[in-house]
């Protein structure tokens, strides 16, 4: 069943519509949450609540990606799993190594604007992410691709590498420039970096 016809189930409040979805991005959600998490039973839980966010959230939303959508939201509860799991925690993981490679660029990316209010901050992170699609935009497919598997995906760089058949040192050399053009994109748009 392709994916226009599952968001169709979802919009007419059928629960086939969550088989299909399970039967066709299940692998995929678990190692989006894997990744974030390393931990397969976290993995699944997150696999798990991206199904009943889907189900609570189609309708009103009618994604017109399917499986990007299924991503962000498996991701997110990911990363709030991670949070909730680590609050009292520093550093270690991808996905903190991730955050402080980025951090150069984007600043830390979850502190709260010191002074500003939850309004201020929201419509600021809105417009960080636009500017980051457009910047996604402007450079080559392959970059891209390891920036967002390193980054949106939080792939290890060796991971990275075998994924791209290439060494961890090109990987880490192509991810320094992306962000480095990253950093000079962001400057131009008037982000203090």
């Amino acid at each position: 069943m392709d994916d226009p016809s599952i968001v169709k189930l979802f919009l007419n409040r059928n629960q086939q519509a969550l088989i299909e979805v399970r039967d066709r991005f299940s692998r995929y959600l678990r190692t989006v949450a894997f990744n974030v998490l390393r931990d397969e039973q976290d993995a699944e839980e997150c696999e798990n609540d991206a199904y009943l966010s889907a189900w609570n959230s189609i309708p009103p939303n009618e994604p017109q990606d399917l499986k990007s959508y299924l991503a962000r939201i498996a991701r997110n509860a990911a990363l709030t799993l991670y949070r909730k799991k680590n609050a009292d925690k520093r550093g270690g993981g991808e996905r903190a190594a991730s955050v402080e490679e980025l951090a150069e660029c984007i600043g830390d990316g979850g502190e709260d604007i010191a002074g500003g209010s939850l309004v201020e901050q929201a419509l600021e992170e809105k417009e960080l992410s636009r500017a980051l699609d457009t910047f996604l935009r402007t450079i080559k497919d392959t970059e891209r691709q390891v920036f967002l598997r390193r980054y949106w995906f939080f792939e290890s760089v060796s991971e990275v590498a075998d994924r791209f058949g290439f060494s961890e040192s090109k990987v880490k050399t192509m991810l320094f420039r992306t962000r480095e053009k990253l950093k000079t994109y962001l400057e131009k748009e008037g982000y203090t970096v």
